[in-house]
């Protein structure tokens, strides 16, 4: 060593390594530089990872005097723990030489070649310099000889032993003695290294590798004992750890060759569970995940797509991992989302579960939009979709699913054309699709098309070939369609046939094999009520049994069954009449009306039809099944996510619409009034009910229990944001937007259910009963007209005591259906009319209505003697009459009576409307000044017209004031009722606006404007209307117009409304309970004042007549000029018309 360096030190930097060949199978954690100094000193790096490009990094230092021995020896080795280290890991290259020629290389880096391993040299590039001083050092410089030599050394000594052993049979594959030394070397450091051990992890590890080895070429002895201890070793390594990342690949890699020789599912299962968790932890770049994650994460995507798809619980998720491990642009992207589409779709098949197919046509999107034009799939995945859409529309009844699946089914046969082996599938999938819509809109070109593309897929599936059965079965299922709605016999001949022959080439365990039963029982039973021949039903029967019998109890498909055999046992009934056969089929309409996992729309279906049947056959379970249906209607118009979709919900399903009072009748003929009441508001009230739930006051709830009010009123709140008024048009928006709501609707019920679960709120958000009705009825009777087909009938509700029944035996709703239609063009022609000319036909109409209806109403409603002897000719006088859309609506509008604020009034006025609304209205700003003059000089007022009537403007000004006067044209629009509106100077403002214009602290509207208490014929209950509306948003007291309003008329009504509201008001506080007196003060001064001829319901000007909804006026408060020579007190009562009895 040259003189120059002594008494000076040498600093030696290991820079980095290259060419880095792991020559063994085992993957280690990292590799680190050791070098021996001399007999006793060994310094080693740091442990580095190596990279893809067999390449480490380290900057680790070395100072030592030169003193030392010249010579040197550098190993490059591979360590098997990146924390801390059991043994010495393994050498994987190793150079003898010297400080000199370490220091020959000057002050520069440079490069040190080692012997070549599969012809390729590593190298270590170093840095020798001359220091002045020992610095401080990286890395770990070790004194052997002041080592140890107990049970430590000894560990240390047998795991390097063990490690030569196993690599030794590694490379041989052969020599078994070499692997059981190994593995008794490592079993006796896993012994030394109990819980609780440091090293314990790495020693259960290097065992698990020793018996994954003799796993892989001795036998499946070592199965058990090689997972446990690579699952234990993880165990000890939790996420954080170091080695966590490898002893994750390590578990990975024993599972991947358990699965190669047990092809168990849950062995992949787990092992896609563990590339998940590792690749995040394994950046690109490293050797681990280039040379060894990537192909076991490769391998298992590989299983995963191979495997068929499952649609169990653990398939579905089988299904993610792979899906997780294809992120986009990975070459298996499109497979594994296909796959996880297919695996929803058919867990909804077995279970019902909305979510499972709500998420499966998510994907299924997503696939589309990655498949454009040309793809060469595109043909499948938009079949798929389609068929995902159109069944989602049978489980929940969404008409643009249908209308969708229809357009994709239409694009998915284009792009199989004539020729195509597998254009049957389309051709098939489009007819059913067709057959659907021609249930919901009765068009006979989608049955007959149906039929035509059946025969079409049916010639194409020639005997012998797999889906020649369920290509029979879809072209009958499509001609018993068009038999039950067009009654070809020879339609349904052809179906029964086709049906048998699909059931022949079906076997026993075929899990379609039910569903061709089922529809053969029901073609049968069709037949029979054609021929009668007893054969047919029995064979019905028979079929449906059989069918029930296969399919499992909570499958949903088991509601078919109990359909189709209670249509076979009420088939029978009907010809037959045997008892027995009508109470076998109720319980299979309970049944079928109850099974859970079927979509609401088919439940409600078969509950209707249940209700018809029972109550036409006087069945004891009528009210039962009407009590069904409401329930069920009302669960299934909750599941929209817009007010609008919720109405549609509600018309889309025939029958529904006179379900109200359908029940209401059917409990009357049972004698059960109070039932009667009670089913009539929860079927009649169900748009505004549903609304309203949001809205509920919770300060009961508060003084029970605070923290349930507030989680109750913050999901409220952002389910009422989430709701909307309208739906998207936008497929993809849309679901999304529904899916997000069905989320917060869960949490909503699941909260209102923990509500139920307090002392007295067991009924909390329940449809009320008739003890809870009956207080709407508080300053007087509440009159409710009910007509069914069954029965025409009013139900008086009293202040207190039993309901009482006013029947109408002399009146059908046929007869009241003609009378409204009379009514309503009897008005028509009385506007157009000249003023001299006697309106005798409205008169007779009159009449006969008081005749039939109010006089019968009259004679039960408890009066005064002196007021019977007035005559009817003074029931104007004796009677005031308001109108609400529900008791509930009336119960709710005096509840928040009791909070009141400091009273305003605005006066709006749009007489110039905008954008084509309607023509100008010469007369508003001259009653907006006769208001202002009218309204008590000590109420803050406000005035809203022209440019300033905007719609935006005006719902600015709905919530600042608590009185409100609106004068502009009304339009109900009787397509869709919540678009109806009042013309505003840039935009309509609708009844969607104001519904989402919540106002607690207004009192009253009056609205002179046309058809704002005019309502909707297509839905349960009619009263979605712009009177109605603004009551919903607040207003405790709304006057609105049932048609026409003439201007001169109207200035009338409202200057003799006005004046007598504002009289003599105590202590000079507004009062809107006194509107309907006033009303009925103002319509009676009118009649005096101005003719007959040109009055409300007459004269070329023809006005609207005006009622009031919202709180009765207090009959205390009642004062009339003396008639007769004594003082009469009026009677008060409100009326509640149902659709069908009551005409607009």
């Amino acid at each position: 060593m040259p003189g120059s360096l002594q008494g000076q030190y040498i600093g030696l930097e290991v820079i980095s390594g290259k060419n880095i060949q792991v020559p063994f199978i085992r993957i280690p954690a990292g590799i680190y530089v050791s070098i021996k100094l001399d007999s006793r000193r060994r310094w080693s790096s740091t442990v580095q990872v190596l990279s893809s490009k067999s390449a480490v990094a380290w900057g680790d230092t070395l100072t030592i005097s030169p003193d030392a021995s010249p010579k040197l020896s550098l190993e490059i080795r591979a360590s098997f723990e990146l924390g801390r280290m059991l043994g010495n890991g393994k050498v994987i290259s190793k150079l003898e030489t010297s400080w000199n020629e370490l220091l020959d290389h000057g002050d520069e880096p440079f490069d040190l070649s080692f012997s070549p391993i599969d012809d390729i040299c590593p190298s270590l590039t170093l840095k020798v310099t001359s220091v002045h001083a020992c610095g401080h050092d990286d890395g770990t410089l070790i004194d052997e000889s002041k080592l140890q030599s107990g049970v430590e050394c000894e560990i240390s000594r047998r795991t390097h032993a063990g490690h030569t052993r196993l690599f030794k049979y590694m490379r041989s594959n052969s020599g078994v003695s070499h692997l059981n030394g190994a593995v008794n070397y490592f079993q006796w450091v896993v012994a030394q290294c109990s819980v609780g051990h440091p090293d314990r992890a790495a020693a259960l590890t290097n065992l698990a590798w020793a018996r994954l080895r003799g796993y892989i070429h001795e036998g499946a002895q070592y199965i058990d004992s090689m997972t446990s201890l690579f699952r234990d070793a993880l165990a000890l390594r939790p996420q954080g750890h170091l080695d966590h990342p490898l002893s994750l690949y390590n578990l990975a890699t024993a599972l991947t060759w358990c699965y190669s020789k047990d092809s168990t599912i849950a062995i992949i299962h787990e092992c896609a569970q563990l590339c998940c968790q590792l690749l995040p932890l394994c950046p690109e770049g490293t050797y681990l995940r280039s040379f060894d994650v990537d192909s076991a994460v490769n391998y298992v995507i590989g299983t995963c797509i191979a495997i068929p798809v499952d649609a169990s619980d653990e398939g579905i998720h089988l299904r993610r991992l792979a899906l997780e491990l294809c992120p986009l642009g990975h070459q298996h992207h499109l497979r594994t989302f296909y796959n996880l589409s297919s695996a929803l779709y058919g867990r909804f098949l077995q279970c019902g579960s909305i979510v499972d197919i709500d998420e499966s046509i998510q994907l299924g999107r997503d696939i589309l939009s990655l498949c454009l034009e040309g793809h060469s799939s595109r043909d499948t995945y938009l079949n798929d979709l389609a068929l995902s859409l159109a069944t989602r529309f049978t489980h929940e009844g969404r008409p643009h699913d249908l209308d969708e699946a229809i357009s994709l089914g239409e694009e998915a046969l284009r792009l199989r054309p004539l020729g195509h082996k597998c254009r049957d599938i389309p051709l098939s999938n489009l007819g059913t699709a067709l057959q659907t819509r021609f249930i919901q809109r009765s068009d006979v070109n989608d049955i007959n098309r149906a039929i035509g593309l059946a025969r079409e897929a049916l010639k194409l599936c020639p005997s012998g070939l797999p889906r020649r059965d369920a290509m029979l079965a879809n072209l009958a299922t499509a001609l018993t369609r068009r038999y039950n709605g067009l009654h070809v016999i020879e339609d349904i001949n052809e179906a029964i046939e086709l049906y048998r022959e699909s059931l022949r080439l079906t076997q026993p365990d075929n899990l379609e094999r039910h569903k061709y039963q089922t529809n053969l029982s029901s073609a049968l039973c069709s037949r029979f009520m054609h021929n009668q021949k007893n054969k047919d039903v029995e064979e019905a029967i028979y079929l449906g049994k059989d069918s029930l019998a296969a399919v499992p109890l909570l499958h949903p498909e088991r509601h078919y069954s109990y359909f189709h055999l209670r249509q076979a046992y009420m088939s029978r009934y009907s010809v037959q009449h045997n008892p027995a056969d009508l109470s076998l089929a109720v319980e299979n309409f309970r049944l079928a009306s109850k099974h859970p996992t079927q979509g609401f729309p088919e439940r409600i279906w078969e509950a209707i039809e249940w209700a018809r049947q029972a109550d036409y056959y006087r069945h004891e379970s009528a009210l039962e099944a009407y009590q069904m249906c409401l329930e069920l209607f009302d669960r299934h118009v909750m599941t929209r996510s817009s007010i609008i979709s919720r109405r549609n919900a509600a018309t889309a399903l025939r029958g529904a619409q006179s379900l109200p009072v359908d029940a209401a009748s059917c409990a009357i003929r049972r004698n059960d009034l109070r039932q009667a009441v009670a089913l009539e508001e929860q079927g009649r009230g169900q748009q505004w009910s549903l609304a309203s739930r949001l809205r509920t006051p919770l300060d009961d709830l508060k003084s029970v229990s605070l923290p349930l009010a507030h989680k109750l009123s913050e999901v409220s709140k952002r389910l009422s944001e989430a709701q909307g008024s309208t739906g998207s048009t936008d497929g993809a928006a849309a679901d999304l937007a529904v899916i997000a709501y069905r989320r917060l609707t869960t949490e909503w019920e699941a909260t209102v259910t923990e509500i139920r679960q307090l002392h007295d709120f067991s009924r909390f958000l329940l449809p009320p009963g008739y003890e809870d009705l009956q207080a709407a009825a508080c300053h007087g009777p509440v009159i409710i007209l009910i007509a069914s087909h069954y029965s025409c009938n009013a139900i008086i509700v009293p202040t207190s005591g039993e309901p009482r029944h006013v029947p109408f035996p002399s009146l059908t709703l046929a007869e009241l259906k003609k009378l409204k239609d009379d009514f309503a063009r009897a008005i028509r022609q009385a506007n157009i009319m000249a003023p001299t000319k006697p309106r005798t036909e409205l008169m007779a109409l009159l009449r006969f209505i008081w005749d039939e209806v109010m006089l019968p109403v009259v004679n039960l409603t408890p009066l005064e003697r002196s007021q019977i002897a007035l005559g009817e000719n003074y029931a104007w006088r004796i009677y005031i009459c308001s109108y609400t859309p529900t008791l509930s609506a009336l119960i709710r509008a005096r509840q928040t009576m009791k909070t009141r604020v400091t009273p305003s009034f605005v006066a709006i006025g749009q007489g110039q409307p905008g954008g084509g609304q309607g023509t100008a209205l010469a007369a508003v700003d001259s009653e907006l000044e006769l208001v202002q003059k009218l309204v008590p000089p000590n109420v803050k007022f406000t005035s809203l017209s022209g440019d300033e009537s905007t719609q935006a403007g005006v719902l600015e000004a709905l919530r600042r004031n608590t009185w409100v006067h609106l004068a502009c044209h009304g339009k109900q629009d009787r397509e869709q009722p919540y678009n109806s509106r009042f013309a505003m100077r840039d935009k309509p403002l609708t009844l969607l606006d104001i519904m989402e214009n919540d106002a607690p602290q207004a009192e009253f509207a009056f609205l002179s404007a046309c058809h704002t208490a005019v309502g909707d014929e297509q839905t349960p209950d009619e009263v979605i209307h712009l009177a109605a509306g603004l009551q919903f948003s607040g207003f405790k007291s709304v006057i609105g117009t049932l048609w026409v309003v003439d201007d001169a008329v109207a200035k009338h009504v409202v200057e003799a409304f006005y004046e007598k509201m504002f009289k003599d008001l105590e202590e000079g506080v507004m009062d809107c309970t006194r509107a309907a007196w006033a009303l009925n003060h103002a319509t009676c001064t009118v009649k005096k004042e101005v003719a007959l001829a040109k009055g409300m319901m007459g004269g070329p000007a023809c006005a609207g007549i005006m009622i009031r909804l919202g709180t009765v006026v207090d009959i205390t408060k009642i004062e009339l000029h003396p008639v007769a020579a004594s003082s009469t007190e009026t009677t008060s009562f409100s009326m509640i018309r149902s659709k069908e009895a009551m005409g607009h």
